[in-house]
């Protein structure tokens, strides 16, 4: 594909993504599966990658999550809140382990690997043991003040016995069993 062409694919696969971004985050109504989303999602990639004078700011790929909510209070983060790439096949993982061993300057990693589970990526706060504060991860940069929300999750700890600032982070989500029986 020539750059012609790809000022044009990219074009089309910015507005189909945010389009589908907003779907997702803004209205809770997803229209395509994670896999199609990913597969669109690596094809502007590696087309801002093979055209680097291609990527735009409004690209979905310079942001991590949706834009915060206007109802809750927008919460600046301590430090970005990132995301990680999907790898779909034994080749990915390939890839990533060969990157990860250049990067650090080792010849052997040892990992954890664990399923993924589909929620929503949230920080929890600590003060002096006391939990203060739950976050979305928003955009990366800013998220969604939830801390109410976060109270009234079962498994999330009003105290820790850990007494300087902590952050906490990870994926909130409901097993579907759990959903059923409500």
């Amino acid at each position: 594909m020539d750059i012609k062409r790809g000022r044009k694919r990219v074009a089309e696969l910015v507005r189909e993504i945010n389009s589908h971004n907003y779907q997702y985050y803004m209205e809770d109504n997803p229209v395509i599966s994670d896999a199609e989303y990913d597969a669109l999602m690596r094809e502007l990639k590696e087309l801002e990658e093979k055209y680097p004078s291609l990527k735009r700011p409004d690209s979905p790929t310079q942001r991590v999550g949706g834009q915060p909510i206007e109802s809750f209070v927008t919460v600046e983060h301590s430090r970005p809140m990132l995301s990680l790439e999907n790898g779909y096949s034994e080749e990915d993982v390939r890839e990533f382990d060969q990157r990860m061993r250049k990067l650090l300057g080792v010849s052997e990693i040892e990992y954890a690997v664990e399923l993924k589970m589909d929620g929503v990526a949230i920080s929890l706060i600590y003060e002096d043991g006391r939990f203060v504060r739950a976050v979305t991860r928003g955009d990366g940069y800013q998220g969604d003040d939830i801390t109410e929300n976060g109270r009234t999750i079962s498994v999330v700890p009003l105290q820790v016995g850990y007494q300087k600032p902590l952050e906490v982070r990870g994926e909130a989500y409901i097993r579907k069993d759990d959903f059923l029986r409500i």
